[in-house]
């Protein structure tokens, strides 16, 4: 029996805090400034792009907890049940001391008009908290989703490698100082009942469990499901667009759990990128780079790989190395179970086969043979924290003759839903891999796919470039690396 409740409770830097009103689409970032006169986050771009409204938030993953940058400008305040929300001015001592991720941005000039200034001291301050001692790559991957025009990364980069050496004791810093207190706190306010917030037009629902949450959308089946909302939080900062009731789901463990068995990987509809970054590429090595090309870091810790594919975009960059991949996706409602292909999921622009009352619950990715050829390829104006114009994905199985005997190959951004190039298929099956065979196979891509021209590309750039893929694909499986070179040099 679902007993309710009408309370978020969450902690903000040192206090808890209680709230009753929540807007259901009331950003964290507007609570913080205009409701909390936290103005130290800021407001730049209102789409998770440019990092000045970066804020750590902590929460307890299998008892552990952990603290990750996000986006306040989009993540949803009815979210923040049982989270801890640090702020930059959470980082200030009494003495007047900086922080050494603060103090290592004065000592080396990684400030100018100070603007973006907040977001990447707390994106370098999670990377501190996670790092003892982080390489290039690590700090250029933290800061991918900030953004300056003034001063230029290399003052910044520098200030990220010198902060590292600063490690004052845990009495200083204010998280460490709290780590345990904390713990205890936010696992105190898991819900163990069913949050009920606002009146018709404007609600927020958070369930206590799984089966709270079939119960809610058999009553609820038009409601917004929000995981991580780093597509609905643009429906709100963007589209100015009401929703009720909205229903939060980022907080059930039932659903972000990862397990690998021989047959292939599952992954619950609620982990996020970060989270299954690790596990994926353990799996299929090449989707590493492309989960790390997918936002930046906030939006990772907060993007889900299900609601990547629950939203039904023809553009989003998990689901064609899915497809290709053959995974399989599971629905749930309260009749039970259902399990489908994850192609199967996708019917038309805008429509997936998802019943009244479903929601995606898990996702498994079989593992692939032995001896097949795998590789993903995104393609998007700016190569980090970008829109992909199109994203293909390729699998091939040879005979012991050097000939295709299986393919699948899949693409976004070049149909109203993610897509598989199936004459291009057909045409390879039984042929040579070859270049020959492939330069005769890039002419069925005309009958699998009618792409459209948009502000990320035109119809004909999409066309060619999803030729030019197959093409790399056959270089790189094959490989011949002066020829691949010499290819990317003309293409």
């Amino acid at each position: 029996m679902e007993i309710q409740s009408n309370t978020i409770r969450f902690v903000l830097n040192d206090e808890e805090i209680a709230l009753a009103d929540v807007p259901a689409t009331r950003t964290l970032l507007d609570w913080l400034r205009l409701h909390r006169r936290l103005t130290g986050t800021k407001e730049g771009c209102a789409e998770g792009d440019c990092g000045a409204c970066t804020v750590l938030v902590g929460r307890l993953l299998d008892g552990a907890l952990v603290y990750e940058s996000v986006n306040a400008c989009i993540r949803l305040l009815g979210s923040m049940n049982a989270t801890h929300v640090v702020t930059v001015e959470h980082l200030a001592s009494a003495d007047g001391a900086l922080h050494p991720v603060q103090q290592a941005l004065v000592d080396h000039h990684g400030s100018q008009c100070g603007f973006c200034t907040p977001g990447f001291v707390m994106s370098l301050y999670g990377l501190w908290l996670a790092d003892d001692r982080p390489g290039r790559p690590e700090i250029e991957r933290a800061l991918q989703g900030n953004l300056c025009r003034c001063t230029g990364y290399e003052p910044i980069v520098k200030a990220a490698e010198a902060m590292a050496a600063a490690r004052p004791s845990a009495v200083f810093d204010p998280i460490e100082r709290m780590r345990e207190k904390v713990t205890e706190k936010l696992a105190a306010l898991a819900p163990k009942e069913t949050i009920r917030l606002g009146a018709p037009g404007d609600r927020v629902i958070v369930p206590a469990c799984v089966d709270d949450l079939a119960e809610v959308l058999a009553q609820e089946p038009k409601a917004t499901v929000v995981a991580g909302s780093t597509d609905v939080g643009l429906w709100v900062t963007k589209q100015m667009r009401d929703l009720d009731p909205v229903v939060f789901i980022n907080h059930l463990p039932e659903l972000q759990t990862i397990s690998l068995s021989p047959e292939g990987l599952t992954i619950g509809a609620g982990v996020t990128y970060t989270q299954a970054c690790d596990a994926l590429a353990g799996l299929v090595p090449a989707l590493r780079p492309l989960i790390g090309r997918i936002g930046g870091e906030q939006v990772r810790n907060m993007g889900t790989i299900g609601g990547n594919i629950a939203n039904g975009s023809p553009i989003g960059d998990t689901p064609p190395p899915l497809i290709a991949l053959g995974a399989r996706l599971t629905l749930r409602s309260t009749a039970g179970r259902r399990e489908l292909p994850l192609e199967d999921f996708f019917i038309a622009y805008g429509k997936q086969d998802r019943l009244p009352g479903e929601f995606v619950e898990s996702l498994f990715v079989p593992t692939p043979p032995a001896g097949e050829h795998f590789a993903v390829y995104k393609v998007s104006k700016r190569r980090d924290e970008d829109i992909s114009a199109l994203c293909g994905a390729f699998r091939i199985a040879l005979d012991a003759n050097g000939r295709v005997s299986a393919a699948r190959f899949c693409f976004g951004g070049m149909a109203g839903t993610p897509k598989r190039a199936s004459h291009v298929e057909a045409f390879l099956k039984g042929r040579p891999w070859t270049e020959e065979t492939v330069s005769a196979a890039r002419l069925a891509f005309e009958t699998d796919y009618t792409p459209l021209t948009d502000w990320r590309a035109s119809a004909d750039y999409r066309m060619l470039a999803a030729k030019n893929l197959l093409t790399r694909f056959l270089l790189e499986s094959s490989g011949e690396p002066a020829r691949l070179a010499r290819f990317e040099e003309l293409a």
